[in-house]
């Protein structure tokens, strides 16, 4: 496991120590052990299939102009991803991962105590989080992959991010037609389409993108709105 995270971040053109490996390492043998008790995620039985779906796939944006950053919050959270990853990359980046669900909020916890990570975990919905004034617009950058379509993920990323700072989304081969339905939430949110790009995996064919969006002004107070309405009531195009 140690040397195939290894082998594929430098492939990509990531720099990655054989400390940051082994906190891979630990980090997979932690979600193995969590997964058999509470159904994380999937997580493939082939380690190079593991590496590459969950851990390279995660990282792939550090390869094309990811911006520094001091402070990075990743919204629904789940086992990690990528918060996780990107906090083992990003050692000088305080993250804060949020999730809905207590049982992997602990699990955030444990792995972030574990593998002696600058981050920490919260159990809160996003809606409810980001009206939060020690969460709203404080961070640098927001994250979030596998959450909701992107007018639905732009309320629950933006208020989040300072002006100036961005928010990542990492994405599937209909990242553009989402992004197209996000126009009106963008605007209404203070946010702006900044680009989309491919996320490459050594050896794989995926049409995975990373959807960039920069925060260009502050988000209206009434958003998020309450929690579950975002979900079900879509910011429309």
């Amino acid at each position: 496991m140690r040397a195939l995270v290894l082998e594929g971040a430098r492939a990509m053109g990531i720099p990655m120590t054989q400390a940051q490996a082994e906190q891979f390492e630990r980090y997979h043998a932690l979600l193995l052990e969590a997964n058999a008790r509470m159904n994380l995620t999937r997580v493939p039985d082939d380690p190079r299939e593991a590496v590459d779906r969950n851990y390279l796939d995660c990282i792939a944006p550090l390869a094309d102009g990811f911006p520094a950053v001091s402070t990075a919050v990743d919204v629904g959270s789940g086992a990690g991803f990528p918060g996780i990853p990107l906090s083992i990359m990003l050692p000088d980046t305080r993250f804060t991962l949020i999730d809905s669900l207590g049982k992997r909020v602990e699990f955030l916890q444990s792995v972030i105590d574990t593998l002696g990570l600058n981050a920490r975990a919260l159990h809160l919905r996003a809606e409810d989080a980001a009206r939060r004034p020690e969460l709203r617009e404080q961070f640098d950058l927001a994250t979030a992959r596998a959450v909701a379509p992107m007018n639905v993920l732009c309320e629950y990323l933006l208020p989040f991010v300072r002006v100036g700072g961005h928010a990542l989304a990492l994405k599937g081969p209909g990242a553009d037609e989402e992004l197209a339905c996000a126009e009106g939430a963008l605007a209404l949110l203070g946010g702006a389409a900044e680009r989309v790009s491919a996320l490459r995996i050594p050896g794989r064919d995926w049409d995975h993108r990373a959807v960039w969006l920069n925060k260009a002004a502050p988000t209206p107070d009434a958003y998020p709105r309450r929690a579950g309405v975002p979900e079900k009531k879509p910011l429309s195009k």
